[in-house]
């Protein structure tokens, strides 16, 4: 399941699909088909490609066994199973934390390295930098994390984060602000500077 990252699935009837599913199980499916890919890529990015693929199905099987809490007023199930898969990988924090120590030690990723072959360029440049990044990375709180990567590496916007991890959006901000402030820090850049970090919602 490596490769590069496909366009973001429009998601208006995952609400309806779950809801089908409580009587045809076999439509859950369907997010599986749609959500699988970006849930694995994510993990794989926090966990390596062994953890993801244990993250990946963990979190399909333990959402199928919890879709009548699904909130259906949620047309978009993505924050949802964001937010099962971010604990499951909080139960291996260790885990995820040796790996990028290792990372910020060698400067090799072998998520980037695997996808190099097929889309990433300058991956030579990118991985070099990646070091002192995975030790920044290291160095946040497991919230503070959780939040950073699920904005830059899953692209979900503040109220997603807010949805997937169920705290207020104003946590999350925060904890993005403090996360960005930190690493800027460890980078060597000014932590006074303050980039693009606004977002519209």
């Amino acid at each position: 399941m490596s490769g590069p990252p496909p366009a973001t699935a429009q998601a208006g009837d995952d609400a309806e699909t779950v809801a089908q599913s409580l009587e045809q199980p076999e439509l859950f499916a369907r997010l599986y088909d749609r959500y699988a890919p970006d849930i694995h890529r994510y993990a794989a990015r926090r966990l390596g490609d062994t953890a993801a693929d244990d993250i990946t199905a963990d979190t399909f099987l333990l959402a199928f066994r919890i879709r009548s809490r699904y909130d259906l007023a949620r047309p978009n199930a993505r924050p949802w199973l964001y937010g099962i898969a971010g604990n499951l990988i909080g139960k291996q924090r260790r885990a995820e934390v040796r790996a990028l120590k290792a990372l910020a030690r060698t400067g090799h990723d072998p998520v980037a390295a695997s996808w190099s072959e097929s889309w990433v360029e300058d991956t030579d440049s990118r991985i070099d930098a990646q070091g002192p990044l995975a030790g920044a990375l290291a160095a946040l709180t497991a919230g503070d994390r959780h939040v950073l990567l699920l904005v830059a590496w899953a692209d979900l916007t503040y109220q997603e984060v807010a949805e997937a991890l169920d705290i207020p959006v104003g946590t999350v901000r925060s904890r993005l602000n403090r996360a960005r402030r930190k690493v800027r820090t460890a980078l060597g850049a000014d932590p006074a500077f303050v980039g693009d970090t606004a977002e519209v919602v």
